[in-house]
């Protein structure tokens, strides 16, 4: 099988590297990277089986238009966005079946993309537009080690809300709160670190999370406001206790 990967950032990377590791064929199209099967022109899709879209996602959409005029009907394209819904609103010639890995890390980059990222990670599948084969996809997604969950794009953008797009906010707000506290700023140290990590995520990401998906980030921020309250207000001894149990079950 022959895949091609558009866009070598971290997502972009990894795919690729794990890929090839795999023993599968793996072509690139990359406007910033140089190599042995790096190319700049989408030409060399067009023999592609499968295609993933690693573009950035505010990019995503004009990528997926372009491709109209390289890939044949049956290619398998599919985009790996935070988000779900805005990709689905036009039908395309190909067969296109959305999906978004949960896997990444607070650094960007090819230079840091590595082929063990996706392994042991959940990766959302949002067939849309029908019930299009979607074997080939699911083939790659346990080649790279991952896990796919198959939803609805409604359902998968409320649910990152949650998980990703909000706790990344939490952790920006954090980290600017507390620097208004020189004693603060001194005294933190791994605890801090660790909930901030994810301050550090990339710019241009961070950015359409919280443009394309603010509803569903307000949403889930009231939502946590409500658990504090409740939290606090509740057998504060039994309810953490049931929270470790339920986390230590979660990642073992």
């Amino acid at each position: 099988m022959k895949i091609g990967v558009v866009g070598l950032g971290l997502i972009g990377g990894s795919i690729f590297k794990g890929l090839s590791e795999a023993g599968y064929e793996v072509v690139v199209v990359s406007k910033s990277q140089k190599g042995e099967n790096i190319y700049r022109e989408y030409d060399v899709l067009r023999n592609c089986e499968v295609v993933f879209v690693c573009s950035a996602m505010n990019k995503t959409l004009a990528v997926l238009d372009e491709l109209e005029y390289f890939v044949k009907p049956d290619t398998l394209v599919t985009d790996v966005c935070s988000l779900k819904e805005f990709v689905c609103q036009k039908q395309r010639p190909y067969n296109f079946i959305p999906s978004h890995p949960m896997a990444g890390t607070e650094h960007q980059g090819f230079e840091n993309s590595f082929p063990e990222l996706f392994n042991g990670a959940r990766w959302a599948i949002t067939p849309h537009f029908g019930t299009k084969d979607i074997t080939k996809l699911l083939e790659l997604i346990q080649a790279l080690g991952a896990k796919a969950i198959i939803t609805k794009p409604a359902l998968h953008d409320e649910a990152v809300a949650m998980i990703s797009h909000m706790p990344m906010v939490i952790s920006q707000a954090l980290f600017a709160a507390a620097s208004e506290n020189p004693l603060a700023m001194d005294l933190a140290s791994s605890g801090f670190r660790d909930m901030t990590r994810l301050a550090m995520s990339n710019t241009e990401m961070a950015v359409d999370m919280v443009t394309m998906n603010s509803n569903n980030i307000e949403h889930s921020i009231l939502k946590l406001y409500k658990s504090v309250g409740d939290l606090i207000a509740s057998d504060y001894r039994e309810k953490i206790e049931t929270i470790k149990a339920e986390r230590s079950k979660m990642f073992k």
